[in-house]
């Protein structure tokens, strides 16, 4: 069995990275395997609704990851979406590039649903759970499981004024630990 861990930060090894590494730490000492997709830092097109995803299930648009961020999910058993938080939200890419993902491959294919699924924000203050919450949406939609863990999914950083995040660290952990204890029951 296999997750997959999206960065959708534009900086590779940042604090979101962070955050998605502890979980990923849990699901290996459980034996899910992982796999990472990183969004980038490169432009990302927004969805124009054309049309052409309901009869291909992908992107029209090739010149971005779109689509092959759909073949990782879909590949995958489940996937994990992080995110730093951006004016109380997600990273604005990464929410054009899900809305496209899910719009093609989901809401006209059906393609994910029924895959267990969960968000991560990283943030120094505030906006978390909008953006945990925004992103639970594209799985809600899709009639993908949610994960939980033992409280929000969201590491505040090592920027912020709080010091260490003892219970993001152990939130990150739990998340990871439930997602394997999910697959491996419906597998």
């Amino acid at each position: 069995m296999k997750v997959l861990l999206v960065n959708g930060s534009p900086h590779q090894k940042g604090e979101t990275y962070n955050a998605l590494s502890l979980v990923e730490k849990a699901l290996h000492e459980k034996g899910i395997a992982t796999e990472w997709f990183w969004v980038r830092n490169k432009p990302v097109r927004g969805c124009i609704d054309c049309g052409q995803c309901s009869k291909t299930f992908r992107c029209a648009f090739s010149d971005d990851v779109c689509n092959d961020l759909i073949e990782a999910i879909l590949n995958a058993d489940g996937i994990i979406i992080g995110s730093p938080v951006y004016f109380a939200a997600p990273n604005g890419a990464l929410c054009a590039l899900l809305d496209r993902v899910f719009y093609a491959a989901s809401t006209h294919g059906g393609l994910f649903k029924g895959k267990p699924a969960a968000a991560v924000a990283s943030c120094i203050r505030s906006g978390a759970n909008s953006t945990v919450d925004r992103i639970n949406k594209y799985f809600s939609f899709s009639e993908m499981p949610i994960v939980s863990s033992s409280y929000w999914n969201m590491l505040f950083d090592s920027h912020s004024s709080i010091g260490f995040d003892e219970r993001g660290h152990k939130t990150m952990q739990t998340l990871g630990y439930n997602m394997a204890s999910i697959l491996q029951k419906i597998s």
